[in-house]
């Protein structure tokens, strides 16, 4: 498994930096956002690294569906019942701010500070 020992998502799938766990598995990390920007905000990442969304083949096809079919489950796990946003941040013009891919799944009653 790739692993990149500068990448603030990598130190925190190796339990390196503490976070708020709301889901894990062998494959998947899933966390509440620090920055929320909604009253439920987490973030769900492959615990492999992987730079952004341009570094899956489709070979990670069945973890990509993993990772999005994760997304309602928690939702609803976390009492968010009126609707979510999901969102990929990809390369600096997608300002994505953490070179891991992640999704951001945020939701809960608006309005919300940003987004």
């Amino acid at each position: 498994m790739k692993r990149d020992p500068g990448c603030i998502f990598c130190r925190i799938v190796a339990g390196e930096i503490p976070c708020r766990k709301a889901y894990e598995d062998d494959d998947i990390l899933s966390f509440h956002d620090i920055a929320p920007w909604a009253p439920v905000h987490v973030l769900i990442v492959p615990k492999e690294h992987f730079v952004s969304f341009y570094d899956v083949g489709e070979a990670e096809t069945p973890l990509l569906g993993r990772i999005f079919a994760l997304a309602p489950r928690l939702m609803k796990e976390l009492g968010v019942t009126n609707g979510f946003r999901t969102l990929v941040n990809t390369g600096v013009d997608g300002l994505q701010e953490v070179p891991h891919l992640h999704v951001h799944v945020m939701g809960g009653p608006r309005p919300w500070a940003k987004g």
